[in-house]
């Protein structure tokens, strides 16, 4: 990489491709990509941190050893999104996992924060409701609303990532809000 260039201008495919010439240059996949997967995967399965860490870690093992393997037809994060996706399945496959919610202990560094305390205390009572409705929503709906809506994702990543159709991804998305809504009605303040 030249002297001067920002890492973060680089498009995902021509880091690939440094890659593939240096293999030290994964390290800017790995800075791209680690916050984002960690926090995918911490909402998809409401894992320890610890435990995502190593799930993320098998995630870019796993990406390294197939960096050749990468497709440019598919974006680069659509790809590393299925290996995470696919790391996820075999982590709750061999640990039978339960998914359970891990509660936040975030809210005691925002309490020192510049906000109003009772807005930042309501602001996180509001995402631990929403993390408790995840964990009783169907995981296939629970998936693509987190890649939506958490992650940003459009609707044609979401179908790479999950190697479904557009349609099915839309359909799934849709019952998912309405399945998350009718558990909003059902719990509401009572989780």
């Amino acid at each position: 990489m030249k002297k001067g260039n920002n890492k973060k201008d680089i498009a995902d495919d021509d880091i690939v491709e440094m890659v593939i010439k240096d293999p030290n240059s994964y390290k800017y996949i790995i800075e791209r990509y680690e916050k984002k997967l960690l926090g995918y995967i911490r909402r998809i399965l409401f894992v320890s941190k610890e435990d995502a860490e190593d799930i993320l870690q098998d995630v870019f093992i796993k990406a390294y050893k197939n960096i050749n393997s990468y497709d440019s037809k598919y974006s680069f994060s659509s790809w590393i999104y299925r290996i995470a996706h696919n790391e996820s399945v075999s982590f709750l496959r061999k640990k039978k996992k339960i998914i359970e919610c891990n509660q936040d202990d975030e809210i005691f560094d925002r309490i020192s924060s510049d906000e109003d305390i009772e807005d930042d205390f309501l602001k996180d009572l509001k995402k631990r409701e929403v993390r408790k409705l995840l964990t009783k929503l169907n995981p296939k709906y629970r998936e693509v609303l987190v890649l939506r809506y958490f992650e940003d994702m459009e609707y044609n990543q979401i179908s790479d990532i999950l190697h479904t159709s557009i349609g099915n991804v839309s359909s799934l998305i849709s019952r998912g809000k309405k399945e998350f809504k009718m558990l909003v009605k059902r719990y509401g303040r009572n989780i």
